[in-house]
Formats: C-alpha cells, sequence, structure tokens
C-alpha cells in the first residue's frame, strides 16, 4: 500500500568524529517558531519553541496532557487525540500551524544492519533489499527510512525504522483533524538520542537510555559514533495492571493509586513502608522493576555479544514512569553504573515566562519534542521521517501554495488590466458612437433638405428619359421610312406606308385566345408594338422590257437589315392589256417590333 525510500545521504552520520557536534546549521524557519508533539502510549507532550539567532531553540509553551484511556485498550485513539490536542491548543493558546511529530517507538519496528563497503551510488539498493529480508510486514504495505550510522572496519552500520501505513496515516490523520499540519515524523527514541546529543557532550563511555513510558521502554545505547535502540513491552502501564490485580480495581482507579502511592520498596530486609496500601503498592512496582530490570540486562548482553558494544556505565532515566520514586536508586543498584535523570534543557534555553518549577516537573517528560525542534535549526545525527506519501504530497502541494497565489494573483491583475483596458476601449467607444450618432443627425437633417430636389430631379430626369425614350422611337420610326424610301428603285412610286400594330383577340369560353398580326380589322385588344408596315404604290408593267421594278423593291426589302424576309407582295391586281402601269401593296415583317 504505501512505500517510501530515502535517496542516499551525502554525509553519512558514522563518518563524524565527534557526534555530540551537531554538523551543520540549517537555514532558519521562515515562521517564528517551532510546534512539536509528541504523541506516547496514553499521554501527548506539545511544546512551542523559537529558533535563536545563535543557531539554538528556545522553550516559550508547553503542554503535557493524558488521553484519559487504557493503552492496552481496543478504544478508537484517534478520537481522544483530536480532542485531547484541541484542548492543549486552547488551554495554551498555541496557535496552528505546521508540526513535528514522533511515534510511540513501540509501534515502529527497528532494526541494525550492517553492510559491507560498497559504492555510494549502490547503498540505496542494498538498503532496500535489507528492508525487505528484514521488515516483517509486505513491503509496500508499510512506510519505511533508514539512516547511516557507521560501522567498524570498513562495514556500514545501517538502522532501518518501518511502521505500518494504516497506523502512521490514523495517526497523521488525527493530528489534521485537530488543526495542525503534520511536517515530519521521527521515532520517539531518534528523537530522544538527538536531543541527548545536544544536551551531553562528555558520552564518551557506553550511556544507556532508559525511556519509561505507559506501553514500552525504549532503551538507547549510545557508545562514540554508534547508537543502538530497543523496544521493551514492559513499563508504567504493567504496574498500574499489577495494581489492578493485587486491589480488583478498575484501571482509572489503579492509576490514581499508582499516582499516590507507587515507590519502588527496598526489598530485602528494607523495613516495610507504614500502610498495607503503600507497602503492596511498592511491592508491586519492585515486583515490575525486576521484570524490567532483567528484559533492560538481556539487551545489554545482546549489544555487547551481537553488536559488539561495551557494559554502559552511564544511565540516563526519563519518560514519565520514571519519576515513581527510588527507580534511580533501583537500577543504580542493580546496574552498578551511574544514575541520572535526563536534563534536555541544558543547551536549550526555556522563556522567562516558565518557570523554574514547571520546567523541573516536566523536562524528564520533554526530550523528544527537543530532539524534534532540533530538526528545524541543525542537521541532526539521526535523521528519520516516516511520513505517509499523501501527507508529503500534501506538503509539497502546500510549498507551491505562494507560487499558485502568485499566478492566480498574477492572472487576477492580468484579468483587472484586461478588464480596465476593455472597459477604457467601451468609452472610446461609447464617445466615439455618440459623434458618429450627432453626425447622422446632422447629415440626416441635410438629407431632409435635399429630399425636396431631388425628388424634383428625379421627376425631371424620369420626364427627360420619357422625352429620349420618344425620339429614340420617333427616329427609329423615321430610320425605317428612311430605309424604305432609299430601296424604292425608279419605276415605282409610293403611295401609301401604313404601320400594321399587334392585334390580340379577346378570350371567349369557345374560342382559346390566338396571337396573330394581320392588317384586318376585327374586336380585338390592340398593342402600341408595330410588327409591320403596310405600303402601296404604282410600278411599271412588264411591258416594259427588263422592268419589274415591284420584285426588285420586294427584293431588296427582304435583304434589308431592318426587315424580315418573310416580307411579300399581298396584293398585284391584273392590268388591262397595253397598260405600263399596275397598282400593288407589299406587307413589310419588322425584324424587331417598333414602339410608337
Amino acid at each position: 500500500m504505501i512505500k517510501r525510500a530515502k535517496a542516499e545521504r551525502s554525509t553519512e552520520t558514522g563518518s563524524k568524529d565527534n557526534l555530540t557536534e551537531f554538523t551543520c546549521s540549517r537555514t532558519m524557519l521562515k515562521t517564528d517558531r517551532i510546534l512539536a508533539l509528541d504523541i506516547g502510549a496514553s499521554s501527548l507532550k506539545m511544546a512551542e519553541f523559537i529558533p535563536l539567532k545563535s543557531g539554538g531553540i528556545e522553550l516559550v509553551k508547553h503542554s503535557i496532557s493524558s488521553l484519559g484511556l487504557d493503552p492496552h485498550a481496543d478504544a478508537e485513539r484517534s478520537t481522544y487525540i483530536v480532542s485531547t490536542i484541541q484542548e492543549m491548543l486552547a488551554e495554551h493558546q498555541i496557535k496552528p500551524g505546521p508540526v513535528l511529530i514522533s511515534v510511540s517507538g513501540q509501534s515502529v519496528f527497528s532494526r541494525f544492519v550492517k553492510l559491507p563497503p560498497v559504492d555510494e551510488d549502490k547503498v540505496y539498493q542494498i538498503v532496500a533489499y535489507e528492508a525487505q529480508q528484514n521488515v516483517p510486514f509486505p513491503i509496500d504495505e508499510v512506510v519505511w527510512d533508514y539512516q547511516l550510522i557507521g560501522g567498524t572496519e570498513g562495514d556500514l552500520d545501517v538502522m532501518l525504522a518501518a511502521i505500518k501505513g494504516d497506523i502512521i496515516a490514523e495517526l497523521t490523520d488525527s493530528v489534521e483533524q485537530a488543526g495542525l499540519l503534520p511536517d515530519l515524523v521521527d521515532v520517539a527514541p531518534m528523537a530522544l538520542y538527538n536531543a541527548v546529543r545536544y544536551n551531553y557532550s562528555d558520552l564518551d563511555d557506553c550511556t544507556l537510555i532508559i525511556d519509561m513510558g505507559a506501553r514500552s521502554t525504549d532503551l538507547i545505547f549510545i557508545e562514540a559514533n554508534r547508537v543502538f535502540s530497543r523496544s521493551i513491552p514492559v513499563a508504567g502501564n504493567a504496574i498500574t495492571q499489577q495494581i489492578m490485580r493485587e486491589f480488583e480495581l478498575s484501571f482509572s482507579d489503579a492509576e490514581d493509586m499508582k499516582k499516590a502511592h507507587a515507590f519502588v520498596a527496598w526489598g530485602g530486609a528494607y523495613e516495610a513502608p507504614p500502610g498495607e496500601v503503600a507497602d503492596k503498592v511498592s511491592k508491586s512496582v519492585r515486583s515490575v522493576m525486576t521484570r524490567l530490570h532483567a528484559e533492560i540486562n538481556r539487551s545489554i548482553n545482546f549489544y555487547r555479544g551481537q553488536q559488539e558494544g561495551g557494559q554502559p556505565k552511564r544511565i540516563l532515566l526519563t519518560g514519565g514512569t520514571s519519576v515513581i520514586p527510588y527507580t534511580d536508586v533501583f537500577f543504580k543498584d542493580k546496574l552498578k553504573a551511574e544514575v541520572e535523570y535526563m536534563n534536555p534543557f541544558m543547551n536549550v534555553a526555556v522563556a522567562d515566562e516558565i518557570s523554574a518549577e514547571d520546567i523541573g516537573r516536566d523536562a524528564h517528560t520533554l526530550g523528544e519534542v527537543v530532539g524534534l525542534a532540533l530538526r528545524r535549526v541543525l542537521t541532526c545525527p539521526i535523521e528519520i521521517n516516516l511520513m505517509p506519501p499523501r501527507v508529503v504530497s500534501d506538503k509539497q502541494f502546500r510549498k507551491k501554495h505562494p507560487i499558485l497565489l502568485a499566478a492566480s494573483y498574477g492572472a487576477v491583475v492580468l484579468l483587472a488590466v484586461w478588464c480596465v483596458y476593455f472597459l477604457r476601449l467601451s468609452q472610446l467607444g461609447e464617445e466615439r458612437l455618440q459623434l458618429v450618432q450627432e453626425r447622422v443627425q446632422a447629415l440626416q437633417a441635410v438629407e431632409a433638405q435635399l429630399r425636396e430636389p431631388e425628388q424634383m430631379i428625379q421627376a425631371v430626369e424620369e420626364q427627360i428619359e420619357t422625352v429620349h425614350g420618344l425620339i429614340e422611337k420617333k427616329s427609329r420610326w423615321a430610320e425605317v421610312l428612311d430605309e424604305i424610301n432609299r430601296l424604292v428603285p425608279e419605276g415605282v412610286w409610293l403611295t401609301s406606308v401604313t404601320p400594321v400594330r399587334e392585334r390580340v383577340e379577346v378570350e371567349t369560353p369557345e374560342a382559346p385566345t390566338r396571337r396573330r398580326a394581320t392588317p384586318e380589322r376585327a374586336p380585338t385588344e390592340i398593342s402600341g408594338d408595330i410588327t409591320s408596315i403596310e405600303i402601296s404604290g404604282l410600278g411599271y408593267t412588264d411591258l416594259i422590257p427588263n422592268a419589274q421594278p415591284i420584285y426588285g423593291l420586294r427584293d431588296a426589302l427582304r435583304e434589308s437589315r431592318l426587315f424580315s424576309e418573310t416580307t411579300e407582295i399581298d396584293r398585284l391586281p391584273p392590268v388591262p392589256a397595253n397598260t405600263y402601269v399596275r397598282e400593288f401593296r407589299i406587307m413589310l415583317q419588322l425584324e424587331e417590333p417598333l414602339e410608337l
């Protein structure tokens, strides 16, 4: 389901000569505060820091709150986490924002493996293979990360950390629902390791950190440039369970009794404490502490045998359960080493607003949040990040928010500029349109004044055109008469020239309409078109040798461009003998009708 692999680090932690000094300073945060949250099995620790110009950090606010449920119960923890975070934010007036998170070491599977000397570009491939071999879950169902922590004789020691994807997704979702933005997910033992390295510069021999929580106790071995951690499922909740069985109480009542009466019994020949309740509670505590000591001894032997480590010379106690009275005395006696409570504020400033009493009471539980805050100002010796891919993608998207906002702002500005431009164009267009309309109105007034003269001119032009038409028609008629006169030969005299108009018979039901052109008069409708001309006259007869002028006239008329070849002599009556002149009538057919 989920897989995360870190790119190879260019600087290996194990290559440092002195891990007590943090390697390089980070760029200061864009914001003026750092928010850290440690999610334990039964409680939450939240702290707000500010980065200092010197490169360190200063605690300005902190809050510790119980989740109010049995760490071993099946209750839905996410609801309690959300409500508790919201109460802590409101009570201490902490503004929501990006938050660095650490999760319990018991929730994380960790392994320390050795790698042979390899090229730097092949480290990740080998680590990925080792992760598949060592993580007891399908690799695609976990979020995992690794850290190179040095080694001996050229070998590389690698710490693998993996957490099931659904577990880390539930935690980050709860943090988001409470109003915070997960920015990094660290493992509590590693955050604690970074805090110890920053605050303790005199860790020459092997040092063992015992972080006693509610469900588990984390052991962190620190020796030179090496680190090894292990989680033991024996802690404060085991004491509460023992008290529940001894007194037949509920979890909450047993927890209250532990807080009121718990201390580590001296054991052996020591005198029992006064009061039966205190005596039984102290013996329950010692019983659990004895079991824890046995597990710690086995872990020390494993570290010395399998990791080639040394015997711890110094013990640093931390965690909520570690404050049970005489815990330090018990482990000093059992482990034969110097035991002290870890102080995560040896090199970390504390704001004046926080009283010495408050910081003294809570310091032993704030090591993880100090280690988280250091991740934001320094390059720490161990930098594990188990952020789910979805949260990583959301974080990357948030980083792009300023660019997107700038782009959106630019788009809005550009749109506004275009809007102003188009509005200005619209105003100019309206002004131009108004000028044009005023000009049109002025021209319309002139047009109205010119309309009457134009009408008069048009009427005169129509009259002129009519006159031109009449002249043209008269000219054509004159042309026809001139053509006839030109074609009349000698020996022929014209007595009449009569135009024949086209006649159309009136339509009746009995007789359909017929169209014809004849000189006969009949009850018809007469059009204005002249289609033929009737000419009458006299001409010499055949008694004159070589004289046929009438037929010559007919032929000449047929050849004319103005008359049709259908032109024919229509009447040629016989004449008495010895007569030299005879009458004739020719019907001329025009090529084109003639209007008069």
